[in-house]
């Protein structure tokens, strides 16, 4: 529903769209996938990586080894099937772009336990450096982008039945949001849109000479230091 939510937004742009189901951390989904592009359009051009989550594994001593296995499933395994897929595709055609959605999560502590989580995201940061040098005389680049804090339905996200935001301490959504803006530099969490701009960057012919890096996507938060 939400897929088709957005192929209605890009038709109404003018776009052309299509949405497919499929549990891409299943390389036989993954490939019907490909293939179902493929048989569309007759090419790809682009991927995007941009699903994942962060599990209910925090701190060290709640950590299990299925909620382990299955957030590495999800945040890492997802991009190496699609990435594996779409390579020889865009070394066919003479090149193409990869964009993998990380976290600052994976460069940086965010005052709060999200080991798993960072551990995958610092994973697919590494991922995407090491098949951007395997790639680049192919034509084929791969960037990640890092999002910081970003107001998204995320947010409101329960966890064991309960809203995430009351684990953190506050009440209400509104109280989790203003403390979020707080210690941001720029003074705002981001958006979805500030994602996709650059996102859209790393895909273009702009960026024809940017691979095997990120771009951060934070209003600041990575330059700064914990206070005393």
């Amino acid at each position: 529903e939400a897929a088709q939510e957005t192929v209605a937004l890009i038709e109404a742009a003018g776009g052309e769209a299509m949405a497919f189901e499929a549990d891409v951390t299943d390389e036989t989904q993954v490939q019907a996938l490909v293939d179902a592009c493929m048989e569309a359009y007759g090419r790809v051009d682009v991927l995007h990586n941009n699903i994942g989550g962060q599990g209910t594994g925090r701190a060290l001593d709640t950590i299990t080894v299925d909620d382990w296995n299955a957030t590495f499933a999800r945040n890492v395994t997802t991009c190496m099937l699609t990435c594996r897929a779409v390579a020889p595709i865009m070394e066919q055609q003479g090149g193409g772009a990869i964009v993998n959605i990380a976290s600052i999560a994976g460069i940086r502590h965010l005052n709060v336990p999200t080991a798993v989580y960072s551990a995958t995201k610092g994973a697919m940061i590494e991922f995407t450096k090491n098949i951007a040098i395997q790639l680049a005389g192919k034509g084929i680049r791969a960037n990640c982008v890092l999002p910081g804090y970003i107001d998204t339905p995320f947010i409101l996200r329960l966890v064991n039945g309960k809203p995430s935001y009351t684990y953190k301490g506050y009440k209400t959504a509104d109280e989790y949001r203003a403390a979020r803006d707080a210690v941001i530099p720029s003074g705002r969490m981001g958006t979805g849109f500030d994602v996709a701009y650059a996102s859209l960057f790393l895909a273009s012919d702009d960026a024809e000479h940017i691979t095997g890096t990120h771009l951060v996507v934070d209003g600041g938060v990575t330059a700064t230091s914990p206070g005393v």
